[in-house]
């Protein structure tokens, strides 16, 4: 972890020093026009900086809820205290958080970049033929009510919905189920 942290510090620090280089340079020519080429790169790169600290940022987030959901499978006191689904055995209920942790990575996957919108619906795709999956997509539909409508989350899950319902309808067509919306806009 720490040595994740070093080299992002250590590619950040390049680039700023890199940055800083090249704007001595151009402000020592006196160039207006290349000062201003070179902040608009500059600008880019800040903003590409930005946009890999978030994706960094939203694996850490997912590590340390994968962790908590780790130990809590180990141990059945902390399963009931960060389960809210009763009356479960705690081997289904060691299926449930799993069920969600097998979600969570793929919904991570594709915010991160790692899949695209049709790679992560060709993953849901199956995954909602499994009848673990689909038993807590039905036990958690109230966990799903409070999420804003233009999250992320909340249309990936509108996505499942329509992908289990058709199953149900036609389980030999699974490969074509969901219709295939446009890929929402990542927060």
């Amino acid at each position: 972890m720490a040595l994740r942290r070093n080299a992002a510090a250590r590619s950040i620090g390049s680039a700023l020093a890199a940055g800083l280089g090249l704007m001595r340079v151009s402000f020592a020519r006196g160039s207006r026009w290349r000062q201003e080429e070179l902040m608009l790169e500059l600008l880019k790169q800040l903003a590409l900086m930005t946009e890999e600290i978030h994706r960094a940022n939203l694996i850490q987030h997912y590590r340390l809820t994968t962790d908590q959901l780790d130990r809590a499978s180990d141990d059945s006191a902390l399963a009931d205290a960060s389960s809210t689904l009763d009356g479960l055995s705690e081997v289904k209920r060691r299926q449930m958080m799993y069920a969600n942790r097998q979600f969570g990575a793929l919904v991570l996957a594709h915010r991160v970049g790692a899949l695209d919108w049709d790679q992560l619906l060709g993953h849901l795709r199956v995954l909602c033929r499994n009848s673990v999956f689909a038993e807590y997509w039905d036990r958690t539909v109230e966990h799903r009510r409070s999420l804003p409508a233009e999250s992320v989350d909340a249309k990936v899950g509108s996505v499942v919905d329509v992908m289990l319902e058709e199953l149900a309808e036609d389980p030999d067509e699974w490969w074509v189920v969901g219709s295939v919306p446009e890929p929402p806009a990542h927060e």
